[in-house]
């Protein structure tokens, strides 16, 4: 497929799991990539086995940092002369348990990394290039921003706070820019590994498709929404959960 020849994408939290499988998938669409993260070998690792490196930038640095940020942008319209579709990947969980009990600091810098900063790559990305030549952002959520979990509590308050500012930026940046989400539930990468590590099949058994996600179950999703295919859809949150929702628990 060469859906995305000739735009350029930006992926943030990219050297592994789902934002580098996002990445692999817009780079096989024919997209220019640039991948950001915070550790500069992992990063290098991950744009070494995404070859094309014509059409694959590293930009190391910390979505949390304005000024990171700020290098990020302007990096990617230096390298490739455009910025058409920006996926808001970063995203952490240092707080588990009750929020009775949550350090509010690490609830601060879950909404600082997960929320505030995606808000300011959408900003950068519209200045720009966006707000004159339009383009396509995607956000990644989590189910868990859509039904309590009791479990990641702080990182599902974060990922509904990120899912209702989609729908804000879709209201405002329209029409020039799209903005939609997706909302995975467990997928089997680094970051959730605490979520399903000796316990696969169990935690597999409560999804009526019987298994745990994939990052490029995400990805194909995340490149149908940030495609020409989705031009009538905006302001989305879409699910790639396996049928979870669809059971009424996250349990």
């Amino acid at each position: 497929m060469t859906d995305f020849a000739g735009k350029t994408a930006l992926v943030t939290g990219a050297s592994r799991g789902i934002g580098l499988g996002i990445a692999r998938e817009l780079v096989a669409r024919g997209a220019a990539v640039a991948i950001t993260a915070r550790k500069p070998e992992q990063l290098a690792a991950a744009a070494a086995e995404l070859g094309a490196p014509d059409h694959v930038l590293a930009i190391p640095g910390n979505a949390g940092r304005a000024e990171d940020r700020e290098e990020a942008v302007a990096k990617v319209i230096e390298r490739f002369g455009s910025l058409d579709v920006l996926v808001n990947n970063t995203g952490i969980n240092p707080s588990f348990g009750s929020l009775m009990d949550a350090d509010l600091e690490a609830v601060k810098k879950i909404f600082d990394v997960n929320v505030v900063s995606a808000l300011g790559m959408v900003q950068l990305a519209w200045k720009a290039w966006m707000s004159e030549h339009g383009g396509s952002i995607v956000n990644v959520a989590s189910v868990g921003g859509l039904r309590s979990t009791g479990v990641i509590a702080a990182y599902g308050a974060s990922k509904a706070a990120l899912i209702r500012l989609t729908a804000e930026l879709a209201w405002q940046l329209g029409p020039k820019v799209r903005v939609n989400a997706v909302a995975p539930g467990v997928v089997k990468t680094k970051f959730a590994e605490a979520l399903y590590t000796g316990r696969e099949e169990d935690a597999a058994g409560a999804y009526p498709l019987g298994r745990l996600g994939t990052p490029e179950d995400v990805a194909s999703l995340v490149a149908f929404l940030a495609s020409d295919s989705a031009s009538w859809v905006t302001g989305e949150t879409v699910a790639v959960d396996g049928g979870l929702l669809a059971t009424g628990t996250l349990g």
